[in-house]
């Protein structure tokens, strides 16, 4: 029998893991901490005998995951599977500080009119209607350009330079900012074209698929509701889960990866190997030997993180604000948040932690290098406990129309990410986030690098997504699991979806095709401004 052993037990490698035992590979998994499922693991925040549990951030699943819902199907738990945690929420609450609030839909329309409530917050009376008009010749540039042409061309220009946002009103400049990154992380002046305008067209088109829900959450602590039944399942499966081993290095003979070495000393083998360990901890794992042999594996390091983590109010009232996501439109740290009791169903709040929580909600701040209300710093110049207060201060001051309201109160406790630690200078993060950044997917590693039994597994796998997310590292566990079985023979079921997109633009797609073979610009190249056009062109002299 094949044997693999998966260095890291986030969602990438536990889908290979899982795809793998499948294919009756016999898979080990080593795991550093002592709890699997990466940065969608929750965990208790005490010792207690029904703790609460606290999250690196809450889970947002949008209608174009496909492979991590796919694989939450196939996990046993209770008379269903984990895919019955996911809730479809209905709205989203933007909350201002300097302005009314405003509810934007999230469940698919049914009715035209419906169609039409669910696109204003993107295309809102807010906005100029000349930035309406340009925003949309930019999505249509999108939809009509070739696969090389975005992977070439558009990659290498960031959305805000193609969006043309310095030319435009303040109103399209915040939108543009504000749209996609709280909930995935990408800065519109960093991000590539290619990559943030996808995933924002994705995100509109899962707004108007009528067979797929807009977006879902959990009903439960993510442990609760999807890894714990998961893990049971790979044991079911003969996997054998390690957690609290750490892998230091693994041994390149020159040709193949000959075994790894655990950090208590103590060496294993394996057939195939399989590196999913989070984007800042892989640079370790290459040395120069491997490099030389598999050239994708030294760009990782050239890749680039963010900070976005999270931290729970457990609060003494159940502050429901939206069934869905709320979005703080003003708050200097980008906050986004969801109270969770409305949807934790089968999670019985009464009987965890302390008597009096009757509500959390958990939040995530996706700006941690832009000065706060309350101390006038950055997130990462504060204590912890300045962290927890700024973000209740940004919060209260956005929600001062919610019922109840929000006060000192009615806050019982507060758990921040873990691997939020304090230093000297304020705090590290142990977690960073990879970030989509303008010319990165070139630097991005496919799963199969070329070694003959080593394959890489993580959210910063070159996958169809190109986003850092348990969908592509579910992604590229698939590819992993993939690339071994073809090696051994082994006939594979790991299915790979590419991202859709209306099949009307095809025609449009197709002679794009032949125009970029022909050095030939993208006729809508001609609708970008003066300034953008001219800047360009001077770049390339």
């Amino acid at each position: 029998m094949t044997t693999s052993l998966v260095i890291g037990g986030g969602i990438g490698g536990l889908t290979a893991a899982h795809e793998l035992a499948e294919c009756g590979v016999d898979v080990t998994v080593l795991e550093a901490n002592d709890r699997f499922g990466g940065k969608a693991r929750s965990m208790p925040i005490d010792d207690g005998p029904a703790p609460l549990h606290g999250e690196h951030g809450f889970r947002f699943f949008p209608a174009f995951y496909r492979h991590v819902v796919e694989t939450m199907a196939r996990i046993p738990d209770g008379n269903g599977t984990v895919a019955d945690n996911l809730v479809e929420t209905e709205a989203t609450l933007l909350a201002s500080t300097t302005g009314p609030d405003r509810v934007a839909e999230t469940r698919t329309p049914d009715s035209v009119r419906g169609w039409l409530e669910a696109l204003r917050p993107a295309f809102s009376d807010e906005l100029p209607a000349r930035d309406v008009h340009f925003l949309l010749e930019r999505l249509a540039y999108l939809l009509t350009s070739c696969e090389r042409r975005r992977e070439e061309e558009l990659d290498d220009v960031s959305w805000w330079e193609f969006a043309d946002a310095e030319n435009r009103s303040p109103a399209f400049r915040n939108r543009l900012a504000s749209t996609t990154q709280s909930l995935v992380a990408l800065r519109p002046q960093v991000a590539s074209a290619r990559t943030m305008g996808t995933i924002y067209l994705q995100l509109l088109f899962g707004q108007l698929d009528p067979s797929r829900p807009t977006e879902r959450i959990l009903n439960a602590p993510t442990n609760e509701a999807w890894i714990d039944p998961w893990l049971d399942h790979l044991e079911g499966l003969g996997v054998d889960l390690r957690p609290n081993t750490a892998a230091r290095s693994i041994s390149f003979d020159g040709r193949r990866i000959d075994g790894v070495e655990l950090t208590d000393g103590t060496a294993m083998t394996a057939d195939e190997y399989v590196l999913a360990v989070p984007v800042d901890v892989a640079p370790a794992f290459v040395t120069p030997e491997l490099a030389r042999a598999a050239p994708e594996l030294r760009r990782i390091e050239r890749l680039e993180t963010a900070w976005m983590n999270g931290i729970q109010f457990y609060l003494s009232v159940d502050l429901e604000l939206s069934p869905g996501h709320q979005v703080y439109t003003d708050s200097p740290w980008a906050l986004t948040s969801i109270s969770q009791r409305q949807f934790w169903t089968d999670y019985d709040l009464e009987e965890r932690g302390p008597d009096d929580v009757a509500g959390v909600l958990s939040v995530i701040a996706s700006d941690w290098t832009t000065p706060g209300v309350l101390y006038d710093k950055p997130a990462r110049e504060c204590t912890r406990e300045e962290i927890a207060a700024e973000i209740w201060a940004q919060l209260r001051a956005h929600l001062h129309a919610a019922e109840p309201q929000l006060t000192d109160d009615v806050l019982v406790d507060w758990f921040l990410d873990p691997a939020i630690v304090e230093t000297d200078g304020g705090v590290e993060n142990r977690s960073p986030l990879l970030i989509n950044t303008v010319g990165s997917l070139r630097n991005r590693p496919p799963a199969d690098v070329g070694v003959e039994n080593l394959t890489i597994a993580g959210d910063y796998v070159r996958t169809n997504a190109d986003l850092a997310s348990m969908e592509s590292a579910n992604e590229a566990g698939r590819r992993a699991a993939n690339a071994i079985c073809r090696r051994h023979g082994i006939r594979s079921s790991a299915r790979v979806w590419a991202l859709e997109e209306p099949v009307v633009f095809e025609p449009f797609k197709r002679e794009d095709r032949f125009r970029y073979r022909l050095g030939l610009p993208h006729p809508a190249e001609v609708t970008q401004s003066l300034r953008s056009v001219t800047a360009r062109l001077g770049g390339r002299s």
